[in-house]
């Protein structure tokens, strides 16, 4: 049979469509469907997913489902915010690089905006975490956390291996707590993974996506995603003084090294603000408590942490820094693979590298909750029964982690009232 004369070729844009005469959206429909999305997108990841799903396989018929599940499997093989580099992806189909950024910039908003509000909260109730109901929103780290190390444990680390390898780079990270540390149990893991573990092939057939997108242009992608890797810690060591380079190299490094969902990542940017006394551990952890009880994605906290950093640039200006540092690594992780995604999924190699840069990440995440969020928020058996309580209700009677949140925080009130009159 001879081949079709666009064979070996990127894949057209109509590839991640339901209808292949449908034409392109624009961005602004693309917006104003995310904002819906932005709004309302609450549960973490996986709840989006499900969310993105619904409104644009079923509902619109933007996507096939098939694409829709390939475009789910790259988000997810690379790293950063899944859910975010879905919509990302998605907007890029839809409407080009307009609808990429419109779909990012009205999912992420509300939470972004909701969060900066909550910063300044903080800054004017002068760092007060004697407050009980602040203190509580510390204590929830702990049972969002554990959630989190129990169901990742569970699919992650399935096997006497894998459970060694993350007990390891839990060992590693708590003897080296520091940036590199960090970085180095991924890279160890993603090693041990390449070399000993196999990962089983993958016999499902998928779509090939491209979306748009000419090999010159994820190649460029690609080369500035390494590239900034490489420039901003640079950067930064020749130009000390720029507390805006110090930020983008830091969290944008956090957003291009992060597997796992929005909760990894906290070990990364605990490690970035809190040794150099940007953001204290309380009020770090006060932030993210706060960041389970908005909707869209937990990336978010970014600007939280530059609205309150004790260094200027901070504020507003210091949350979009933060921001434009964590998402950078999303848009061009999502432009970059795409044209060569249908080989890099077949790379076994590669594949087996995750499974071991998922079984780190385990154990990061592991020893991310012992120390610090443990022994920061756990002072009392009070707050160890708080904590349980918010782990039973998450865990077990599945109450919405904004509802838990909510709860924890006022269950930190009755605390702080009872033993003020005792």
């Amino acid at each position: 049979m001879p081949h079709a004369p666009n064979e070996g070729r990127a894949p057209r844009p109509e590839a991640l469509t339901q209808d292949t005469t449908k034409k392109r959206g624009s961005a602004a429909a693309v917006f104003a469907a995310f904002l819906k999305l932005g709004l309302t997108s609450f549960g973490g990841p996986i709840a989006h997913l499900g969310y993105f799903r619904e409104e644009f396989v079923v509902r619109r018929k933007w996507i096939t489902d098939q694409a829709y599940a390939d475009l789910v499997a790259l988000c997810q093989f690379t790293p950063g915010p899944a859910s975010s580099k879905v919509g990302i992806g998605i907007g890029l189909a839809q409407a080009g690089l307009p609808g990429a950024f419109a779909a990012w910039l009205a999912f992420t908003a509300p939470s972004a905006l909701a969060l900066i509000l909550f910063g300044f909260g903080i800054i004017a109730l002068g760092n007060r975490f004697d407050l009980g109901w602040l203190h509580g929103l510390i204590v929830v780290a702990v049972p969002v956390v554990a959630q989190a190390v129990w169901g990742m444990a569970r699919n992650l680390t399935p096997d006497a291996p894998r459970v060694t390898l993350a007990a390891l780079a839990a060992i590693l990270v708590m003897i080296w707590p520091t940036p590199l540390g960090f970085v180095g149990a991924i890279v160890a893991g993603g090693v041990v993974g390449w070399l000993l573990l196999k990962a089983s092939a993958d016999k499902e057939e998928h779509v090939a996506i491209g979306a748009n997108v000419s090999r010159t242009a994820a190649i460029t992608a690609l080369v500035l995603f390494f590239g900034l890797l490489v420039a901003l810690p640079a950067l930064r060591t020749a130009f000390p003084s720029s507390q805006t380079l110090a930020l983008l190299d830091s969290f944008y490094r956090a957003g291009s090294l992060v597997f796992g969902g929005g909760n990894v990542v906290l070990p990364l940017l605990q490690a970035e603000v809190g040794p150099p006394g940007w953001v204290s551990n309380e009020a770090f952890f006060a932030g993210y408590g706060a960041a389970q009880a908005v909707p869209g994605p937990l990336f978010t906290f970014a600007a939280y942490l530059g609205t309150v950093s004790t260094v200027p640039p901070n504020g507003w200006i210091g949350a979009l820094i933060c921001l434009a540092g964590i998402f950078a690594s999303s848009f061009l992780l999502v432009i970059g693979p795409l044209p060569f995604w249908d080989a890099l999924r077949r790379f076994r190699p590669m594949r087996s590298a995750l499974v071991g840069v998922n079984a780190a990440v385990v154990g990061l995440l592991l020893a991310f909750l012992y120390d610090p969020v443990w022994t920061n928020a756990i002072r009392s058996a009070a707050d160890f029964g708080l904590a349980l309580a918010g782990f039973v209700l998450l865990m077990f009677w599945k109450v919405p982690p904004w509802l838990v949140v909510l709860l924890t925080t006022a269950g930190g009130a009755a605390i702080k009232l009872v033993q003020s009159l005792m």
